[in-house]
């Protein structure tokens, strides 16, 4: 019975070595190939219209189909523009811009150009930009990217809007 245990304790421990060695490289190798086939990102976000002037998204907000977007990419250390991708939202407000290459030493950002609906055309102070990250080299395995949702202020508050308000106060008073 000693007999039968050894080579089977043998080629355990070869199937051991062999997967010690061998797996790590194969891994190693498949990562490799994925990094040299994606070649860029895709930046998706939303745009939407301020309905209620209340600085952020409520439950009034609409979203704008036809707002131009650009994605902007500057040198960390100097400042100075490196790339830009333009885009347009869909009928869901919806934006999806392709980018090509890597980023990891750029700032880049998603930035409002222009609305299409007039009364909505002034950009929300503090939503006209938004910040992404174009790196494989940051844990996202996904070659997608979102961005916070950009806004434009509507010229005239809707009605019902102060109700609407009045509830994101007492709401804030409560806490």
């Amino acid at each position: 019975m000693a007999k039968n245990q050894i080579p089977t304790f043998a080629a355990w421990a070869v199937a051991a070595v062999a997967a010690a060695f061998f797996l790590p490289a194969a891994v190693s190798g498949a990562r490799d190939v994925k990094a040299a086939t994606n070649k860029g990102f895709v930046v998706q976000g939303r745009v939407f219209c301020d309905t209620c002037r209340a600085g952020f998204e409520t439950p009034k907000s609409t979203y704008i189909a036809g707002a131009k977007v650009r994605l902007e990419c500057r040198s960390r250390t100097t400042g100075a523009k490196t790339c830009s991708f333009d885009g347009v939202t869909d009928r869901s407000g919806t934006y999806n811009i392709l980018v090509a290459d890597e980023h990891e030493h750029e700032t880049c950002e998603a930035v409002l150009v222009s609305s299409p609906v007039k009364g909505c055309a002034k950009t929300l102070e503090g939503r006209e930009r938004a910040r992404v990250f174009l790196t494989n080299n940051n844990g996202i395995a996904s070659t997608k990217r979102f961005a916070n949702s950009l806004g434009f202020q509507r010229d005239i508050a809707l009605a019902g809007c102060a109700q609407l308000l009045k509830m994101y106060q007492q709401y804030e008073n409560e806490v």
